[in-house]
């Protein structure tokens, strides 16, 4: 089936994109790299994260266009853990663009789908910057949210700027996310209607607007955590899968 257009601005076209038609061993390809590891990077979560397959489990394959994150419960736990499931990110990264992915997220508590955005140059948090394009915490049903962190404005410190949207079966259709970054603000959209934005104040201030550095896409279906497993991880939801139709970046014409 044709896969829709989707919802680039006027003057943008393609730079990159990923339509996950048939890779020849049925696994992401090159242009992406696996983030391995467990513990979440401080979010506390019992997932670990492997590279494309473990054993008989593949966390992340290709397949009729379509790319499949899923996250296993083990019977036989791997490094400690009893969950595995794929943190994969752009090798390429960009500055400003427009940036769109059509998918379909897992559900049930413990479930935590995310498409993100994190600096190429990346030393500290948060004061290089996070951008999340798309969030949703399998607990809270048919909401999808999106933030950016900058050391001014962050979770932690209970400044974040973020915003929620409702989206009606987000478990059981594809909805379109996208995000609009220029060098005066950062905005998201779902289905193309905008829901959130960030204003870049031009003060010149790395800890408001970090935003003027490449930032790379990334992909992942986390479990439990610190706000996926606010109340706790439903044993059932397992094998938990985000299906990802396409991932599309755009810059204006130069």
């Amino acid at each position: 089936p044709e896969k829709p257009d989707g919802y680039a601005p006027e003057g943008y076209s393609l730079v990159w994109s990923d339509e996950f038609d048939n890779t020849s061993n049925g696994l992401p390809d090159n242009k992406w790299w696996f983030e391995t590891g467990n513990n979440g990077w401080g979010n506390n979560e019992p997932q670990y994260y492997i590279d494309r397959v473990l054993g008989n489990d593949t966390v992340a394959k290709v397949q009729n266009g379509m790319l499949t994150i899923t996250a296993h419960k083990l019977t036989v736990p791997h490094e400690g853990a009893d969950i595995i499931s794929a943190r994969m990110n752009t090798v390429e990264s960009w500055k400003y663009g427009y940036f769109e992915m059509r998918a379909k997220v897992p559900g049930g508590k413990g479930t935590w789908a995310a498409f993100w955005m994190m600096p190429k140059n990346f030393q500290s948090w948060p004061l290089d910057g996070e951008i999340d394009i798309m969030e949703y915490v399998g607990y809270r049903p048919d909401v999808t949210q999106a933030s950016v962190h900058t050391k001014d404005y962050n979770h932690v410190a209970g400044t974040e700027k973020t915003a929620t949207r409702t989206a009606p079966g987000a478990e059981r259709k594809f909805y379109t996310y996208g995000l609009l970054w220029t060098e005066d603000k950062i905005t998201a959209y779902i289905d193309g209607v905008e829901y959130f934005s960030f204003a870049n104040d031009h003060a010149n201030n790395k800890n408001t607007w970090p935003f003027n550095e490449p930032f790379y896409l990334k992909l992942n279906l986390a479990i439990g955590g610190n706000w996926g497993g606010l109340e706790g991880i439903d044993p059932n939801i397992f094998p938990a899968r985000y299906e990802v139709e396409y991932v599309r970046v755009y810059q204006k014409a130069k």
